[in-house]
């Protein structure tokens, strides 16, 4: 096996950016073009491949127009203006944190859609589920319309590719309606998520669904949700009737913030596009006893708990001089905070600011977290084994962490499969 040294990781690095399309250094950026969500682009240009039909939607409050008006109200509305041609929409289905976003919880009940009557059938029960056979069998279509993070363990892909699954089982087509990668489709970052620890698709009693660690890929991937539709499908041989309806007006260069689109929070502990940001790398602290802010306005922003040394551990990050990220000594108090850690307690903290987005490594700061909070506090610090493989993606990563080994070194091994990913997933690439 290769030895990376880091003469050889940084010549790595280079072909790693050439290869990525990633800038080196900030650059001036033009405007976005006028973006429109697939959703305007199905009701406009491609409407007759629901009109008429009994439709399924798998949605949020992230599934909305440019003008942010829901889904459902427009189909609705489409429905009750092509009154005996249009869609009928039968029944609704929701992620993770519920129809509004608002629950961070599992096990959420099916109700009904209150200012509509449909039928809400929850998707997130202990763990992610696929729509019941008996609902698919009364629909002809479902239409699928989640904001994806751009992350490997956002849960949202994986309710989709279970979706998919089972309509194809069902003879049911699936309509994928795409939104933008918030984070960009340039940057593919992150170790690739070992086999061993990926769930591939089909959910058995050795082998429970895990819907942050569904394939081998790296952590921040570079696709929009159509892409990874597209991916999935040929990966997984999932064998949906599959259509995208992608976004008109979006680049692949092009942050969330520049597509004027409304930024709606896809769970409620991702308040901006900061937050959404730092979450490939920051989340890997979940899988610790550190909090990552979740019961602050400003989740994944902060990261601390009561044990750790702040100042010495952001003594060791300058010294690492990581590109666009710097870092301040800051106390927060978790309310009431779905990951239960440290709730009502002040605790010593390190807010993450970013001074160049483009030049930021998520994968690069995740580590060097870590690793910080190691050597300042090596006592102190606890991980949930399985949660972290499935997170950080690489077999062995705690344990060399906790050695002492540099972080930067299980980035750099991890580059070539990064690369391997980003160039074996271009033909699945809707847009420029």
């Amino acid at each position: 096996m290769h030895r990376y040294t880091r003469k050889g990781a940084l010549a790595t690095l280079a072909v790693a950016f050439a290869c990525m399309g990633s800038a080196p250094v900030e650059h001036a950026r033009r405007g976005a073009g006028h973006v429109l969500p697939g959703i305007t682009v199905l009701l406009t240009d491609s409407a007759a491949l629901i009109d008429g039909k009994r439709v399924g939607l798998l949605t949020n409050q992230t599934g909305v127009d440019e003008h942010g008006v829901s889904d459902i109200d427009l189909l609705v509305r489409r429905s009750t203006e092509q009154a005996g041609t249009g869609p009928t929409l039968t029944a609704l289905f929701s992620p993770e944190h519920g129809i509004r976003g608002t629950e961070d919880r599992t096990n959420l009940a099916n109700e009904r859609d209150a200012r509509t009557g449909i039928p809400i059938y929850s998707l997130y029960g202990a763990t992610t589920l696929a729509p019941p056979d008996s609902v698919l069998k009364t629909l002809d279509v479902l239409v699928i319309d989640l904001q994806d993070l751009g992350a490997r363990p956002w849960t949202f892909v994986a309710t989709m590719v279970y979706a998919m699954r089972a309509a194809a089982q069902a003879h049911v087509r699936v309509l994928v309606l795409d939104r933008p990668n918030p984070i960009t489709g340039l940057h593919v970052e992150g170790p690739v998520l070992d086999s061993a620890f990926a769930y591939a698709g089909s959910h058995s009693s050795a082998r429970a669904a895990t819907p942050t660690a569904i394939y081998p890929i790296p952590e921040r991937h570079g696709l929009t949700m159509g892409e990874l539709a597209l991916f999935y499908n040929d990966v997984l041989a999932l064998h949906a009737d599959l259509r995208v309806i992608p976004v008109t007006g979006w680049r692949r260069e092009d942050w969330f913030d520049e597509t004027k689109l409304p930024w709606i929070k896809p769970s409620p502990n991702m308040p901006n596009l900061t937050s959404a940001t730092l979450y490939p790398g920051v989340v890997w602290l979940e899988a610790t006893n550190i909090s990552v802010g979740r019961g602050t306005p400003d989740a994944f922003q902060l990261v601390g708990a009561p044990w750790i040394n702040a100042k010495k551990a952001i003594d060791l990050l300058e010294s690492r001089n990581l590109p666009g990220v710097k870092f301040s000594e800051e106390r927060f108090t978790p309310q009431h905070p779905g990951d239960d850690k440290y709730g009502g307690v002040s605790i010593n903290g390190i807010r993450i600011s970013i001074t160049d987005r483009e030049r930021l490594n998520t994968a690069r700061l995740g580590a060097a977290l870590i690793w910080a909070a190691i050597q300042v506090n090596h006592d102190s610090i606890r991980f949930q084994q399985k949660g972290f493989n499935q997170l950080f993606g690489v077999a062995g990563a705690r344990e060399a962490l906790l050695r002492g080994a540099d972080p930067d070194s299980l980035i750099d091994a991890s580059v070539p499969a990064t690369i391997a990913f980003e160039q074996s997933t271009k033909k699945y690439r809707l847009y420029k």
